[in-house]
């Protein structure tokens, strides 16, 4: 009768995930705090801890990235990102996720890789490069920055379930940061070998031939070579430029003239670099940010630098990390407004704000369902998955990939995965090593970032599938998977507690 009572518990569970996914946005977090309900009501389970902390920190982070938003820093922050990937085009499909995931560990977000998916693409289509290699890496990478941020949603709901195991911000961000930038660098050598160039490439050169898209100025010349006259010029023309007819590469064939025209583009024109403009004091507001981030990493490294009061039986211990990026953010975001005469009001209005709360919502909610069902179904069910972890650790990899995955959330598969991995006595570095297997949230193109990299890709060679599981992103997602845990496992080694 147990057993029954608790698969019925978990049909609810699973039941309130699934339907939270496709209500989307704040659904997920308003179907966890229902499923909460049926299960305190219907099944008489007292309710689990309610994550106040991880709430409260989300909420923080979100209203001072908001602040910095109103004022111009993130653009400060893409405009920096924009220099260094367009710096780099021969070396684009290597800089690019590093740069994604290193602003989404300075932002504590990654959205602020959307602004970059069109710097990168025409950097790659400019260059003559295939985009998918550069499109499909940092979109997966810039998912890398979220576990290694000091500042992201998912850290604050990680903190808090770490808190009292020995694992500090310091020893997470030890494992997870050059973890992430080995699987950042594995992920881009594999990419750079995926797909046909070009000029080799069916589906763009069909889109070359219907017009929506041109050959871009760095494989006129190959192209001429080729002899394919219909997009280009052909031999002939190849031979008047080079005997000082005209410009190599010149366009004269009519088809491709009228494609260029219908593109709007201009041939000959030099390629300008992509500018952002960057709204005065947006350099300063990004600056408190920063310095606010780091702070924080600061107060995390040493203890002893934080107020220390005694705990309920008498020891005195420092003030918890959660309490410390509440206040921190919170002040940054006060700091942002005072020094750059930001509106209020405007900060409430920034996309960001939305974005966070949406993310703060369906951590309370599923987190809170996640943990009235795990605290009542310890002995039936936690445990004995637990020990099946215990024997094996990888499959908490496993379910961390699978289940961010199908939730899409990262902070809300913390709350429900982590727990149990505690439960099973898992070492905290080990659990570490494996949180970052959160990249599974690339699984299925169900995230903004894949569709705008799709969208934006001209060339056609970013694209996804009848099958939900294979696109363009599978295998730097994959790739980055498995070796963010095996460096994540080797580098947990050495690492204090």
């Amino acid at each position: 009768m147990d057993i029954v009572l608790v698969l019925l518990q978990a049909c609810v569970v699973i039941g309130a995930i699934v339907l939270g996914v496709r209500t989307g946005g704040i659904g997920l977090g308003l179907w966890g705090v229902v499923g909460t309900a049926i299960l305190v009501f219907i099944f008489q389970l007292p309710p689990g801890s309610v994550p106040v902390d991880a709430f409260f920190i989300i909420i923080a982070v979100i209203t001072a990235s908001s602040a910095m938003q109103a004022a111009g820093g993130i653009d400060y922050l893409v405009g920096i990102a924009s220099k260094i990937i367009q710096r780099n085009p021969k070396r684009l499909t290597y800089v690019a996720p590093i740069v994604a995931f290193v602003f989404t560990v300075l932002s504590g977000t990654s959205n602020i890789f959307f602004a970059l998916i069109p710097v990168i693409y025409e950097t790659a289509y400019r260059n003559g490069q295939r985009p998918e290699r550069a499109l499909a890496s940092s979109t997966v990478t810039s998912g890398l920055g979220i576990t290694a941020s000091p500042v992201s949603a998912a850290m604050a709901a990680y903190l808090v379930l770490m808190d009292g195991t020995g694992y500090g911000l310091p020893q997470i961000l030890l494992i997870t940061i050059p973890a992430a930038l080995v699987a950042c660098i594995v992920t881009s050598f594999v990419q750079q070998r995926i797909g046909k160039d070009l000029l080799d490439d069916p589906v763009f050169m069909q889109r070359v031939e219907d017009g929506s898209v041109e050959i871009p100025a760095a494989l006129r010349a190959e192209h001429a070579r080729h002899g394919d006259a219909s997009t280009t010029t052909g031999a002939a023309d190849a031979q008047t430029a080079a005997a000082g007819g005209g410009p190599a590469g010149t366009v004269t064939a009519p088809e491709a003239t009228n494609a260029g025209r219908r593109s709007g583009a201009r041939r000959d024109a030099p390629a300008s670099p992509i500018e952002h403009p960057v709204p005065p004091g947006g350099a300063t507001a990004a600056w408190i940010f920063v310095a606010g981030t780091m702070l924080i990493v600061l107060l995390g490294l040493f203890p002893g630098l934080r107020p220390a009061f005694p705990d309920e039986e008498g020891v005195i211990e420092p003030i918890p990390m959660a309490t410390i990026i509440e206040m921190v953010m919170f002040t940054v975001a006060l700091v942002i407004i005072l020094v750059r005469r930001v509106k209020p009001s405007s900060v409430v209005e920034q996309p960001l704000l939305k974005a966070g709360f949406v993310a703060a919502v369906a951590l309370f909610g599923i987190a809170w369902m996640a943990d009235t069902f795990i605290a009542a179904n310890e002995e039936t069910i936690i445990e004995p998955l637990g020990a099946m972890i215990e024997a094996n650790p990888l499959l908490l990899a496993v379910a961390l990939f699978l289940v961010c995955g199908l939730t899409t959330s990262q902070s809300a598969t913390t709350n429900t995965m982590i727990p149990i991995a505690l439960a099973a006595g898992l070492a905290p570095g080990i659990i570490t090593a494996m949180w970052p297997s959160l990249i599974g949230v690339w699984l299925f193109p169900a995230n903004g970032s894949q569709i705008a990299a799709v969208e934006t890709d001209l060339t056609g060679s970013t694209k996804l599938t009848q099958v939900p599981v294979w696109h363009s992103f599978t295998i730097p997602m994959l790739v980055s998977w498995v070796s963010v845990v095996v460096a994540g496992l080797l580098i947990q080694l050495v690492v204090p507690a």
